[in-house]
């Protein structure tokens, strides 16, 4: 099963990298979420409900569930949190929460930073609008355990929320088949952001921490 870290690095999308070089493409700052985030999510804070059992993972919380597996990505050398890796239903979901301004939203800006990166990795990607809205699914070259060249599938989806954005890259079973497909979205919409009241520059990842019933930060653990 592909893991979506090794699509799309985690600390490609940090702070200063996810300054978009937009030419002569329009530069829409209106955010882009479904309808119905502050009701069927991914949720604010204040918008979850604290009789739930989250797992608190500072910035993000997630809902636990049979058959999820939980894994801390760490930045080397800073040995920073910066992105969460979910395994659940045969598939991969990578979720980063970034701080947004309040009433301008990322997505647009950062969908088009992902178009350059995948291209210039000799990947293809396609638009589309999906469950969350606007959304990319690229095709990505790599190297199988064989070393033979292959190709991995990955869904890139995002989500502005009250001053913050969250991102997700879907791989694994979820690329192909509608039941993970479903399972995984529901599992994205179940992810709560803990954006704070710190002032934080919009682009920065919101910060991140490691569960103490977690062995260390590359561990993987069942929730």
């Amino acid at each position: 099963m592909a893991d979506a870290a090794d699509i799309v690095d985690a600390t490609e999308l940090d702070a200063g990298e996810l300054e978009v070089t937009r030419g002569d493409a329009p530069a829409p700052d209106a955010k882009s979420a479904p309808e119905n985030r502050a009701t069927d999510g991914p949720f604010d804070a204040d918008e979850a409900n604290p009789a739930r059992p989250y797992v608190d993972l500072g910035g993000i919380k997630i809902l636990p569930r049979e058959g999820l597996q939980l894994r801390l990505e760490v930045e080397e050398g800073t040995q920073r949190v910066v992105a969460v890796g979910l395994d659940f239903a045969g598939s991969t979901l990578q979720i980063q929460a970034f701080a947004a301004p309040r009433s301008t939203g990322l997505w647009h800006d950062i969908r088009e930073q992902i178009r350059q990166q995948i291209t210039g990795q000799g990947g293809s990607l396609t638009e589309r609008d999906g469950a969350f809205g606007p959304e990319l699914v690229a095709e990505v070259p790599a190297v199988g355990p064989d070393g033979k060249p292959v190709s991995r599938l990955a869904r890139f989806i995002g989500v502005d929320g009250p001053r913050w954005f969250l991102r997700g890259v879907i791989a694994g079973d979820a690329m192909t088949s509608d039941d993970a497909q479903a399972a995984v979205e529901e599992l994205f919409r179940s992810v709560v952001v803990v954006r704070g009241n710190s002032p934080m520059p919009p682009r920065d990842l919101i910060p991140l921490s490691i569960p103490k019933t977690t062995a260390g930060p590359s561990a993987t653990t069942a929730i």
